[in-house]
């Protein structure tokens, strides 16, 4: 590791080994995925669930379900040329959430298969 100097003076680390969250994550992608978060926010009976509900836990089996039917819409637009949004931000809510559950699973020093 080395040091940044700047013209002002002020001294800082490097960046090398830090993790670039400016440059790993889109903005537009976040507030598309956010904006869909929100639409799927209402429930059937006309009430509004927690933006963080997914996080109580939902079983990957059933992410691995919404997953594929999500990705085979995506995969069946890209063949005729029209990629749903939708779609592709359900790929993206259920692979966090598989990703999710496997993270809080490892943090209990579980293993899952």
């Amino acid at each position: 590791m080395g040091v940044r100097r700047f013209e002002t003076g002020a001294v800082r680390d490097t960046d090398t080994g830090k993790l670039d969250y400016e440059g790993f994550l889109s903005p537009i992608v976040l507030e598309r995925y956010a904006q869909y978060m929100n639409k799927n926010r209402l429930q059937s009976d006309g009430s509004y669930r927690d933006s963080d509900n997914w996080q109580l836990g939902i079983p990957i089996v059933q992410y691995m379900k919404s997953l594929c039917r999500h990705f085979f819409a995506v995969w069946k637009g890209h063949r005729i040329g029209v990629i749903n949004e939708e779609d592709v931000c359900g790929v993206m809510f259920n692979s966090m959430g598989i990703l999710f559950e496997l993270l809080k699973t490892n943090k209990k020093g579980e293993k899952r298969t």
